[in-house]
């Protein structure tokens, strides 16, 4: 059997998903997690970014003197970058409540960088092909809980992987 396209939710996108459908010439319409595409933080919780500097400013207007790339190149994790602030200013800010922790010896923020293939799904999740196949998804849902409710594949009837081989043809069959 030939595939060409595979149609899953989120938890389809995890990066090494992304780079094996890749190499096997498959499109995968499934769409990056939140805290990837847009970032983990609440809009209350970001500070602003100097795009002339390069750095975060607090929202107190205080820049970061620093920053620092961690994480290693083509692994699973998205390497970060590490904004540093000066802790002296933290200590007598009056928005540091819940920015600076007292007696902390640095104040850091930190941003997840995108990987070149994040940034390539992002593209191809914004393009109109994505989201007419993503449109089809609801029936791939549909046969997935019919084989649940319907035909007991809700649960593991037996242990292991041949069980489960058993249950799902058995399942599908009924």
């Amino acid at each position: 059997m030939k595939i060409d396209t595979v149609i899953g939710d989120t938890a389809y996108s995890e990066k090494g998903n992304i780079e094996y459908t890749k190499k096997q010439d498959i499109s995968l319409v499934a769409k990056l997690n939140p805290a990837i595409s847009e970032g983990g933080r609440k809009d209350e919780d970001k500070f602003d970014y100097n795009k002339d500097a390069g750095l975060f400013i607090c929202k107190a207007g205080h820049m970061a003197l620093r920053k620092a790339r961690t994480g290693k190149k083509g692994q699973s994790k998205n390497q970060t970058e590490t904004h540093y602030f000066d802790s002296e200013k933290c200590k007598v800010c009056p928005l540091s409540a819940g920015c600076y922790k007292e007696g902390a010896k640095s104040k850091t923020y930190s941003v997840s960088l995108k990987s070149e293939t994040h940034k390539e799904q992002l593209a191809f999740q914004q393009t109109e092909e994505f989201n007419r196949l993503a449109k089809e998804r609801y029936k791939v849902e549909a046969k997935n809980s019919e084989l649940k409710n319907g035909h007991g594949y809700d649960t593991a009837s037996s242990t292991g992987l041949f069980g489960m081989e058993i249950q799902g043809a058995t399942a599908r069959l009924t």
